[in-house]
């Protein structure tokens, strides 16, 4: 008689004859992994590469040399870096503020249970959804000198026409008008923490005669400030990683005024070709990142209210 082998367990088996903690740990580990994979291979990896590539000069066709410092030293003498930096750092300071009071004070008009909100709510979120692409045409057509929306407007009340996209004096300005147009995914979020907002206790402050502003004052804004702090982070770093519109409206132009620093990166590693310096670059953004976030963590991290702080 054949006497059956137990070698080949199913693995139905298996798992049933593990304890609870390790099916636990073992189906954890499978919800995480897309995102542990996804880190991997589009983080780590290529920030390993980019690490490898900040010693080396390669022009994507020759085998990459080793040059050493080279890529470092460059940045200290590179002319259009401080352009760039300048470039970006102007347009995070002006952007990033004027787009989280736009969407708080848009956020609060839609907190309202009223008849068709909801249509309003759709249309202040839609420009949002558009794709770049389109948004870039849809704003080289406004910013147009002769017959954009924006001069004919200004023109018609008496105003001179404005060169947006010509004279660099004015065209980071023009990048910041732009990027007000797309504050409908934080509006979304500042509404989300409105309306987590318990209405006891302003029913409790109107009890003691507060009125309108006393209540923002001293309710709103307090529990609130956990999501002003997450989109004012949020803000920065989207604000140093802005590419799209800068590549099709200007390309960096004119004189370099528009020459944001991920755009430097791209303009040095593919039409350059120069992607030893360009991963420099890249790391060089990484740094400025963290010591930005670290900064604001320090300095606002502290000011923000949690309601419940020791759970």
């Amino acid at each position: 008689m054949a006497i059956k082998s137990n070698v080949n367990i199913p693995t139905a088996n298996l798992f049933r004859r593990l304890t609870l903690s390790q099916r636990r740990t073992i189906i954890g580990y499978i919800f995480i992994m897309p995102f542990i994979l996804g880190f991997i291979f589009w983080f780590l990896i290529p920030a390993l590469v980019a690490f490898y590539l900040t010693f080396q000069k390669w022009n994507l066709i020759s085998p990459p040399q080793y040059v050493g410092l080279a890529n470092i030293q460059h940045l200290l003498e590179d002319p259009l870096l401080p352009k760039s930096l300048w470039a970006t750092f102007v347009y995070t300071v002006l952007s990033v503020p004027l787009g989280l009071l736009l969407s708080f004070f848009l956020a609060n008009l839609i907190n309202t249970q009223i008849r068709g909100i909801a249509v309003f709510r759709t249309i202040y979120y839609l420009p949002t959804i558009v794709p770049a692409v389109a948004n870039a045409i849809l704003w080289a057509w406004m910013f147009n000198t002769e017959f954009g929306l924006i001069n004919v407007f200004i023109r018609s009340l008496g105003g001179p026409k404005v060169a947006w996209l010509q004279n660099p004096q004015i065209t980071i300005f023009a990048y910041v008008l732009l990027s007000l147009w797309g504050v409908g995914g934080s509006m979304i979020i500042f509404l989300a923490g409105l309306q987590g907002i318990p209405d006891i206790y302003y029913e409790a402050a109107e009890i003691d005669g507060a009125g309108r502003w006393y209540k923002l004052r001293h309710i709103t804004l307090p529990l609130m400030s956990p999501i002003f702090f997450f989109n004012f982070v949020i803000g920065i770093i989207n604000s140093f990683q802005v590419f799209t519109i800068g590549f099709l409206l200007t390309n960096g132009g004119p004189q370099n005024s528009t020459l944001f620093l991920v755009l430097y990166v791209y303009r040095t590693a593919f039409q350059n070709q120069n992607m030893g310096y360009a991963a420099t670059l890249s790391w060089l953004l990484f740094f400025i990142l963290v010591i930005l976030s670290l900064i604001v963590f320090k300095y606002f991290g502290s000011r923000v209210y949690y309601e419940n702080p020791g759970e």
